[in-house]
């Protein structure tokens, strides 16, 4: 792992804003469901004691190492699961957990996922395609492309991506198929840059011309909203009276599905909503962490048994 990335994956996104909205009990009982390498659990773990209990859940088994040392020095009990999130009540009836205090999940990529060359997420660094952040799943992103007719991949762009060239991009990507398999986030980013344009200064939109498509496979690959909606879901049962859900999403479809399920909790008297609009990052936190441009928090509060 490179030393600029270790250092960005130790910034918790928006962790001061989250301290100042949720105070937790020292016997609190929180739910990580995005551990990574613990950076939010510090911070919350520094508020129980020893009967405190933070249950820590992550995909990649990777960051459950530096987890499991960065939370080693807390007074509360640390345990951990490499596992979905979708998979949060499985594991709170495995511990004997009823109720918890607070779920928190932090949706992003952290930029050593996006660093190692096994994941295969980046379009800055030659990598091979696979995309699976749980390496349990059976499909790549390599299988997708390759293996989807062109419809089907125009609709997958532009419904996970956003991407308007959606049609003009699986077109290329069948075009270029016909005489070699696309293996290589190389590859890939080079189709779509020839149908959308090169990066360059002179675009009206400074992100990199790949980043929809990227997005859009790395979704489907890992069943991202899916796995969302089985999570909020899941939480209302989960939650105590006043125990808190705190997401903290990086795109539009992420955030549009906990906006929708903290208004219909609350329209259902479930939830009170704490952020009437979401939380985001100060101009200061922004400069010292890129990644939290685009991060937004949204926290509601389960209000009845």
């Amino acid at each position: 792992m490179e030393l600029n990335s270790s250092i960005i994956e130790h910034i918790p996104v928006l962790g001061k804003k989250l301290t100042e909205q949720i105070k937790l009990p020292q016997d609190a009982v929180m739910v990580d469901a995005t551990i990574g390498q613990g950076g939010h659990s510090l911070l919350f773990g520094q508020m129980m004691g020893p009967k405190g209990i933070i249950l820590g859940l992550d995909v990649d088994e990777k960051t459950l190492q530096g987890a499991q040392l960065k939370l080693s020095s807390l007074a509360c009990k640390v345990i951990m699961f490499c596992s979905n999130f979708s998979r949060i009540n499985e594991h709170t009836q495995r511990l004997g957990i009823d109720n918890v205090d607070f779920i928190l999940a932090d949706l992003g990529v952290s930029s050593q996922q996006l660093a190692d060359s096994g994941v295969g997420l980046s379009f800055q660094i030659n990598m091979p395609l696979d995309m699976r952040l749980d390496k349990s799943l059976k499909t790549s992103a390599a299988d997708i492309i390759n293996e989807l007719d062109e419809r089907s991949l125009a609709e997958l762009i532009y419904k996970f991506g956003e991407e308007k060239a959606s049609r003009r991009i699986a077109r290329l990507i069948v075009q270029y198929r016909q005489t070699r398999l696309i293996k290589t986030t190389a590859q890939l980013a080079a189709i779509v840059c020839r149908a959308v344009g090169q990066p360059g200064k002179n675009r009206k939109n400074r992100i990199h011309p790949a980043t929809k498509t990227f997005q859009a496979l790395r979704i489907a690959v890992n069943r991202e909203l899916e796995n969302l909606e089985t999570l909020l879901r899941q939480a209302p049962e989960i939650l105590k009276k006043n125990g808190y859900i705190a997401i903290i999403s990086f795109h539009s479809l992420e955030d549009r599905i906990v906006k929708n399920n903290f208004r219909q909790n609350g329209r259902d008297n479930i939830y009170r909503i704490i952020t009437k609009k979401p939380i985001v990052a100060a101009h200061e936190e922004i400069s010292s962490n890129r990644r939290a441009r685009s991060a937004k928090l949204r926290i509601a509060q389960k209000i009845n048994d």
